[in-house]
């Protein structure tokens, strides 16, 4: 048997947790030693959209992009129980969960170590954590996962369309006001970034390498660009956690009030996800990837609508920082869960 088939990652992504965990010191080290380097990076950004940090994720997501064969595209809606599942608990329990703990922790358990203005906008930046699910690094957890590349971007896709029309108004729900802003230009070009470009990418190299008909051509290819993956990743990490260097160091405290129920948010509905899954005897190609998009947020927009509303130094701001600061190795552990109980799926 081929030893490289039968692992589910390689060596480089084995020990995965540990060049994220070094990268996110580095970043932490490098953003407290250079910060005006890190403010300059930071201000190059339209919509809100950091274009260096688009740019690594771009790394990123190709490589993917290249697995993606649009002609079987058509034969996803024949496997409808992995969307549903998606989107079920992207849109109808996720954000509801998310609201429940923060009022649960900040309002409750915690209330005498915050004051409540600020525990007020540490719940609407776990609001909008919960209401915005993840649209560029699903791809990387799919990978890691050896999910199925094509149910992925449509998971993905329907998503991204979905977002574009119930944002605003669970937004709006949940916080309890009617006045929310949706930073569009954000929405749209994170969309275009992170997902059509690198699509577009994908399918123009297949072209190139003689589409389906060529099978070798195109896995020997994506065996070559796939180490581009990783360090694209692991750049986005130092540059996300060098920007909030400051904010992480100064305050670890409240970082860590608000990482504890972020991650309970986040194991819990991988385990709902994921449970479903099972018990409706959903592939694993397909299971994995629809509860890892589940779980992972769309933190661009996150941050992008907190600072809109709240302002850059609102608690609402941080929380959605913090949310960063939990997603990347609470993701891994998942990838990792995932992988350990592949062999109790179809």
């Amino acid at each position: 048997m081929n030893t490289e088939s039968a692992s589910p990652m390689g060596l480089f992504e084995s020990y995965l947790s540990l060049w994220v965990g070094l990268c996110i010191i580095a970043g932490l080290g490098l953003g407290a030693l250079l910060p005006g380097i890190f403010q300059l990076v930071a201000s190059l950004e339209v919509a809100s959209v950091n274009l260096v940090v688009a740019i690594f994720i771009w790394v990123m997501i190709y490589p993917m992009m290249v697995n993606v064969d649009f002609s079987s595209l058509k034969d996803v809606g024949k496997k409808p129980k992995g969307l549903c599942i998606t989107l079920v608990v992207n849109w109808l329990i996720k954000p509801f969960t998310m609201a429940a703990l923060g009022i649960f922790f900040f309002e409750y358990l915690f209330a005498g170590l915050v004051d409540p203005q600020t525990a007020k906008e540490y719940i609407a930046g776990m609001i909008l954590l919960g209401v915005a699910p993840c649209t560029a690094m699903v791809f990387v957890w799919s990978q890691l996962v050896r999910g199925d590349a094509n149910y992925t971007l449509v998971q993905v896709s329907i998503n991204d369309i979905i977002m574009v029309f119930a944002f605003a108004p669970l937004t709006a729900l949940l916080l309890g006001v009617t006045d929310i802003v949706v930073p569009w230009e954000t929405l749209l070009l994170s969309v275009a970034l992170y997902v059509v470009i690198p699509l577009a990418a994908g399918y123009v190299t297949r072209k190139i390498l003689g589409g389906a008909k060529n099978g070798d051509r195109i896995k020997n290819f994506s065996a070559t660009v796939k180490p581009f993956s990783g360090m694209g990743l692991l750049a986005t990490v130092i540059l996300l956690f060098g920007f909030q260097a400051q904010t992480i160091l100064t305050q670890p405290l409240v970082i860590l009030l608000i990482a504890i129920p972020l991650t309970i948010q986040s194991y819990g509905i991988f385990a709902i996800a994921y449970g479903w899954a099972y018990l409706w005897r959903v592939p694993f190609s397909t299971a994995a990837p629809a509860a890892l998009i589940g779980t992972s947020n769309f933190f661009e927009l996150a941050v992008a609508v907190a600072i809109s509303l709240f302002g850059l130094d609102s608690g609402a701001a941080l929380a959605t920082v913090v949310g960063v600061l939990v997603e990347v190795p609470v993701m891994l552990s998942l990838v990792a869960i995932a992988n350990r109980t592949r062999p109790h799926f179809t």
